[in-house]
């Protein structure tokens, strides 16, 4: 088995398999492989601990030096966090003594000083990176260490056990099996291990039953069609998509890819698929019109009259230049409420395109002028409920939770780009929505089937992963919405970035709010302090990677929502740097340590949103502490100089808007099936148990569902 598929598996599982190798006695190399997990908080599993004694001390060695690597870069322990200054979070300087201090050390320098005196006359201000003193690491990593105490370890470490993991060839098929038949659409490091393992795996005998998610058929097939296995298509838009996974575009096609020149088996494969969509469905020649420009392009790599044994192919292409017409589903709903005829389109959708009748759902009940049409709909709407996707039927589940005139929306768009807007739609009758909500829950409750579900209380408030493109990749990260405790004396969370081409300078930052979201305070490079608060000090080029921190000290925190974000100063986006992640770290004051702890580390999540300000997540107050709220949004900010006061405003509507949406969580499927909340037995009968950790004993033929693979629960 490639390492690259052995982490995949240990990152999305937290389960070691165990390689074959020769038999020994390899306890003494075990218990210095479980003591180094230890430094960065993971920990062997009993089961896994004895299968590692059995191995040569050899073969433990090989295997924990991977795995330790996989498991320090987990939680961003890879790099080396250094400061600007040295003794953070003591002696951090008040920041306009820091500045003139900078400055004066500069005007001591007839070179330095006629720098200064010519940017500031160039630009009319104080340019701060003139100063030769300011933005740089002034000190080594291993200094910046010296100057801290030993950390001293605590009881609320977080400590992460690793599983042991079955035959590395069994591991792989069960995680690409899992992957490929996924219900909710995954992120772009999703599609990319899935690429890895279809390559490793695409050719067993053993296939998924069913691809739900088309981005991720096209990256199989493109698999099969290489091995000459056929295509599995049922749309065109399926065909187009494997053509752009064949040239390593973008399978979500949401950016257009340039077709490389196809091979003539390629060509064959591609255009005998789109001969058999059409062969068995000919409104599927509807679904080009979407994606026109696409199929020119892809027409004149393909050379569709070169096999006139496939004629139908050539329709689709036909279509595309406008040589032929075909009215699509899309455009006979519009004529139909554009005639003042909602319920002829829903009934229209309802043969046709269920799916698009429950996308359509509220403009349609809208479209209707009296309670007895929405009724109707909405009777349209249940009837139809068998024909679609789970995800789907969640999806208007969720938006029918949170569906009330007035106030504002809420907008994502695929990037995690978030705006907001006020809500003038009309409302819904009360009784539609309640009649429509009953029909859903009870669709939902009849698919969640299997053994009796158990669940730990702390993951009941962790919203469903509707979209998996709501949750970026990385170490304890949860789907936006989702809400967990934050319990500890001292909050430090921290940003890592290294620019890849030029200079670029991330800035984090943290806007503090009361519980009105009124009084700003900040925490940033212009104010490295405040009540409670400290900012590390700022890194303005990361050619070899920088860090900067901010640490709270929350019974000191005047503030009752704490919204951090990553400022793009210049430089560099976030999906052009070669590396970019935040996290945040809780630990009790008298810990000391370093500024950086792995085993303090409760999250991390890697920037690669399109955007120029990210927020991950914010930190609101409640009558029990402080709990997290995940975001995973991005702001378009300025092509430069972003600051946390130039978009206070925007931020501040968008985070309140996101705070007062109701998400459906893991709870709500919990009561659906009247599920156990509390402990599992680890005798008895299977139980599907749902916990934010993997638990130590299950009986026998138990099925575990952590945040690692809880897309699980959405029904097919």
């Amino acid at each position: 088995m490639s390492t690259d598929v052995e982490r995949l598996i240990i990152e999305r599982t937290l389960c070691v398999p165990i390689p074959d190798g020769p038999a020994g006695d390899g306890s003494a190399v075990a218990r210095q492989f479980d003591a180094a997990l230890m430094s960065v908080g993971f920990k062997l599993s009993p089961e896994l601990f004895a299968g590692l004694c059995a191995l040569s001390a050899g073969a433990v060695l090989d295997l924990a030096v991977r795995v330790l690597d996989t498991v320090r870069r987990l939680v961003g322990d890879h790099v080396q966090h250094n400061v600007y200054f040295r003794d953070f979070p003591r002696n951090v300087p008040d920041t306009m003594e820091f500045w003139t201090e900078c400055l004066l050390e500069a005007l001591a320098d007839p070179e330095a000083a006629a720098r200064v005196h010519g940017e500031t006359a160039l630009l009319g201000t104080l340019n701060l990176l003139s100063l030769p003193r300011y933005g740089r690491y002034l000190h080594s990593y291993d200094e910046m260490l010296a100057a801290h105490a030993e950390f001293v370890h605590g009881a609320g470490d977080r400590v992460t056990v690793l599983a042991r993991g079955g035959d590395p060839v069994v591991a792989a098929r069960e995680l690409y099996l899992r992957m490929a038949g996924a219900t909710t659409p995954g992120n772009d490091d999703d599609r990319a291990a899935l690429r890895v393992l279809a390559a490793r795996c695409a050719s067993d005998e053993v296939q998924p039953q069913d691809i739900p998610v088309r981005e991720n058929r096209a990256l199989i097939n493109a698999v099969r069609l290489a091995a000459g296995a056929p295509v599995l298509a049922n749309t065109v838009t399926d065909v187009l998509r494997l053509a752009c996974a064949l040239s390593d575009g973008d399978v979500t096609l949401a950016q257009p890819t340039r077709f490389r020149p196809f091979g003539r088996a390629t060509r064959r494969g591609l255009l005998a698929a789109l001969d058999g969509v059409i062969a068995a469905n000919r409104d599927a020649l509807a679904d080009v019109n979407r994606y026109r420009e696409q199929w020119k392009r892809l027409g004149e790599r393909l050379h569709p009259h070169e096999f006139p044994q496939w004629p139908h192919a050539g329709e689709v292409f036909a279509v595309a230049r406008g040589d032929e017409r075909v009215r699509s589903t899309a455009s006979r709903v519009e004529e139909l409420l554009g005639a003042g005829e909602p319920d002829a389109a829903a009934a229209l959708l309802q043969r046709s395109a269920p799916g698009m009748l429950y996308r359509s759902a509220d403009r349609l009940l809208r479209a209707t002028a009296t309670a007895t049409g929405q009724q109707a709909i909405a009777n349209r709407l249940a009837d139809s409920a068998s024909r679609v996707s789970g995800r789907v039927l969640l999806s208007l589940r969720e938006h029918l939770a949170d569906r009330s005139a007035g106030g504002r929306r809420v907008f994502v768009n695929r990037h995690a780009r978030g705006h907001i807007a006020d809500d003038t739609r009309p409302p819904i009758a009360d009784e539609v929505v309640a009649t429509l909500t009953a029909a859903l829950d009870g669709h939902l409750r009849e698919r969640l089937t299997g053994p009796r579900w158990v669940v730990d209380p702390a993951i009941l408030d962790v919203a469903l992963p509707i979209s998996g493109k709501s949750v970026a990749s990385g170490f304890g990260t949860l789907p936006r919405g989702s809400r967990s405790r934050v319990d500890g004396e001292l909050l430090r969370f921290f940003v890592h970035w290294r620019q890849a081409r030029q200079r670029t300078d991330f800035d984090l930052s943290a806007l503090l709010l009361d519980s009105d979201f009124r009084n700003p305070a900040q925490l940033s490079f212009t104010n490295l302090g405040t009540l409670g608060g400290r900012h590390s000090g700022d890194i303005t080029s990361a050619p070899e990677g920088a860090s900067e921190f901010i640490d709270l000290t929350l019974p000191l925190i005047p503030s009752s929502v704490v919204v951090p974000q990553v400022n793009i100063y210049d430089g560099e986006g976030f999906e052009q740097v070669a590396e970019s992640f935040f996290g945040y770290m809780i630990r009790d004051a008298s810990e000391e340590g370093a500024p950086y702890e792995p085993r303090t580390v409760r999250m991390k999540s890697e920037l690669r949103g399109q955007g120029r300000v990210a927020l991950p997540l914010v930190f609101v107050r409640d009558a029990d502490g402080w709990e997290a709220v995940w975001l995973h949004l991005y702001l378009t900010g300025d092509p430069g100089f972003n600051q946390v006061e130039n978009n206070r405003a925007t931020t501040t509507d968008l985070v309140r808007s996101i705070l007062a949406r109701r998400y459906l969580t893991v709870g709500y499927l919990a009561e659906l099936v009247d599920a156990r909340i509390g402990e599992p037995d680890t005798v008895g009968e299977p139980v599907t148990y749902i916990g934010l950790e993997r638990p130590e004993k299950l009986p026998e033929g138990s099925v575990v569902v952590t945040p690692a693979n809880l897309g699980g629960l959405i029904p097919g």
